[in-house]
This record gives structure tokens, sequence and C-alpha cells, in this order.
């Protein structure tokens, strides 16, 4: 079964925001909510960089382990969900994501927190695939059928990929050798290596190069 993730390239990242455009979009996230948004280091200054950042969908994910009604759960394709109907808006998930990633409307009953929301990696939630009561909760589900996250879809440069976790290491792995080979001028002997067949979501990945 494939393990789903998200990888970006600081190398290839304009900064120009479309990932977090389609996000919204596609998702009809509420105003206040980022799902998705860009980070830029050292800005206007030498080696500046920009990441886009949302949920990482952890293998072992922070946000499950403090969460004190078990919201969360992971699917068979290694996404991160969590189902809103459990969610008490407690905000411990907010503090143990390293990447920032849970979001809160602020729209509670007397000025709670309200259910939180994340990148779903566009697979919806917990009800019926592509149901309208989904999509009025968590948004798209690509992944039912058969589609990648339309943020990395977007991606004008194809600095941020979304896909089968060993196809993405795979296009990262001959990235960093391309570079290399131009930097250092010479032929490296693996750069002709070959990904894996797809089959449904298991070897897909937003990009090849």
């Amino acid at each position: 079964m494939a393990r789903m993730k998200f990888y970006c390239d600081a190398e290839r990242c304009i900064e120009c925001n479309g990932c977090v455009t389609a996000c919204k979009n596609e998702n009809e996230v509420p105003w206040g909510v980022n799902r998705r948004r860009v980070v830029t280091i050292k800005d206007g200054e030498p080696g500046e960089r920009s990441l886009s950042v949302a949920c990482m969908h952890c293998s072992d994910a922070p946000c499950a382990a403090v969460c004190p009604v078990d919201c969360f759960y992971t699917t068979e394709d290694g996404v991160v969900l969590h189902d809103k109907d459990i969610c008490i808006g407690c905000g411990y998930c907010f503090y143990a994501c390293p990447f920032g990633a849970p979001q809160f409307p602020a729209d509670g009953a007397f000025a709670t927190r309200g259910k939180m929301d994340k990148c779903t990696f566009c697979a919806g939630g917990p009800l019926e695939d592509n149901s309208a009561e989904e999509f009025r909760k968590y948004g798209s589900n690509r992944l039912a059928e058969g589609k990648l996250p339309l943020c990395a879809e977007m991606c004008s440069t194809k600095a941020l990929l979304a896909g089968d976790a060993n196809v993405l290491s795979e296009i990262y792995r001959k990235r960093i050798v391309n570079r290399a080979g131009r930097t250092l001028q010479r032929g490296v002997s693996f750069q002709n290596a070959t990904l894996r067949s797809p089959r449904g979501l298991q070897g897909k990945a937003s990009t090849i190069e």
C-alpha cells in the first residue's frame, strides 16, 4: 500500500502562493483558516528560501498522541485525518504539531476555538466519499477519485510534490544528483534509476522530474 507524503523543494519554490490559492478554492476553506501557507526564511537576505507548509501526515503524528479524545486516525494510504464530531477544540494538537498545521476558526460557542481544521491531503474525512456532508466538513476528496492534492498539481515550478513516499524520495534523489552533477561537472553512475510502476495511488506522484 502506498504511503502518501508531501515534499517541498526550497530550490524551486518561488513564493507565488499558487498552492495556497488552489487549496482554498478546492476545499472552500473558511476565512482565517489556512490549511497551507508559504513560509520564507531569511526574507530579503542572501540565502533566502521559501517553503510550502501544511500537515505533513507524520508516520507517528504528535497531534494524535496528545489528543485527549482520540479524534485522529490514519488511513490505509498513511493520511492523518480527524473526526470533527469528536474534536472538542482543546488546541493541544496545535501546540504539539511542529508544522503549525492544526487551525481553528475561532467561532465556537462562548468564544471557544471551535472545531479544528487542517490539511486532509484532499482525502476528505470519515463520511461517505464525495458526499455533500463530507465536503462541507472536510473539503474535497480527490484521493477517492484517484487524484492527488490540487496544491501540488497546480505548483508551476513543481517545487511542491505529493504522492507515494517511495516515488517522492526517488524524485528528490535524482534532483540532488542532477544538481551535484551540474556543480561538479561530472556524471553520476546512478542518474538513470527507474521509478516503480504505478498501481492505483501506489507509485503515483504529482510530477516525475
